[in-house]
């Protein structure tokens, strides 16, 4: 039986790159930009969305090409507290910010002002959607965003850590930590709202990115198995070299399905397909320049043993 070879490859089949030779310098870079993520979560900090930070959104739709200067001056003095306006899609409709306003009753009240002032700026205005949350409530979203985002990254160790061995589970894990300081970075840096949606966006992330590994740490193992007498860090730049295809493969093809939403998909999809972008070039390029060196240096006098047996699929190798 003859299997048929694909006609297009990203790689050549005989590809022979020494990825490991960069690992010291992709290690360090990598810790650099991470470092500079979190002080930039902190000062000037994200763009917390309204699921996170509270208060009321309002999304209002005017008849004409929106006036901001006269809607900001009108809902200026309602003593509302710091009300922003911003264009959201097209010209002619407007998201309203306003703080939070209290309990129930003065959320209600402080809406009814704003439509007040919008039909006298603007007649004929409409709103099309009115969302409201509270501080403890936008509080308690945030924590069991944070806690999800904790045990997610648990349960990939772990799992990690059964099917192979310790090595490959703390570099597994160092790598994602790496990973999500840097998408945060990058919310800090381009602005865009950190919320429920971009949370999701990390975790399906996450989940890419220990896939990805994946794929990788199973071409070691086997690897290490059939050169039992080859240096560990010509074996990786093997193993990566023969899962290249593959890694760029499912990176393009989620690419493809990202960027259209990212560029037409409007405001309300963008901010997640953004990050989606930016997550799986950064989880695609840790694959090889960071998951690899830590597993190299972790693993150089330690693996060659314990792969000496051949261990079952979704199972340790034994080092007896």
């Amino acid at each position: 039986m003859f299997l048929a070879r694909p006609l297009f490859r990203l790689m050549p089949d005989d590809t022979k790159i020494p990825f490991m030779k960069g690992g010291k310098i992709g290690i360090a870079f990598s810790i650099f930009l991470s470092i500079a993520s979190v002080i930039l979560a902190f000062y000037p900090g994200l763009e917390k969305g309204i699921d996170f930070r509270g208060g009321i959104v309002m999304e209002v739709r005017t008849p004409e090409p929106a006036n901001l200067s006269a809607l900001r001056n009108a809902t200026g003095g309602l003593n509302l507290g710091d009300v922003g306006l911003q264009q959201f899609g097209d010209a002619n409709t407007v998201l309203l910010r306003l703080p939070v306003q209290g309990d129930e009753a003065a959320t209600q009240t402080a809406v009814n002002s704003v439509r007040g002032v919008l039909e006298s700026v603007a007649p004929g205005a409409r709103i099309l959607r009115t969302e409201a949350v509270g501080n403890r409530v936008s509080g308690e979203l945030f924590l069991g965003s944070l806690l999800a985002l904790g045990i997610s990254m648990v349960a990939m160790m772990i799992y990690i850590w059964f099917r192979f061995e310790w090595q490959f589970a703390v570099g597994a894990i160092v790598t994602l930590l790496l990973e999500t300081t840097k998408v945060i970075g990058f919310l800090a840096v381009t602005r865009i709202e950190f919320n429920l949606t971009t949370v999701a966006a990390v975790l399906t992330i996450i989940g890419f990115s220990v896939n990805d590994k994946v794929v990788v740490y199973d071409r070691v193992r086997e690897n290490l198995r059939k050169y039992k007498t080859m240096p560990l860090r010509e074996l990786i730049d093997r193993s990566i070299n023969e899962t290249m295809n593959r890694t760029l493969g499912t990176s393009m093809t989620l690419l493809l399905s990202a960027l259209p939403l990212a560029l037409f998909g409007g405001d309300a999809l963008s901010g997640f397909a953004y990050t989606m972008v930016f997550g799986i070039i950064a989880s695609t390029s840790s694959s090889v320049f960071i998951a690899a060196p830590i597993l190299l240096y972790l693993g150089e006098n330690k693996l060659r043993r314990g792969a000496e047996v051949a261990a079952p699929l979704g199972g340790r190798a034994s080092t007896r």
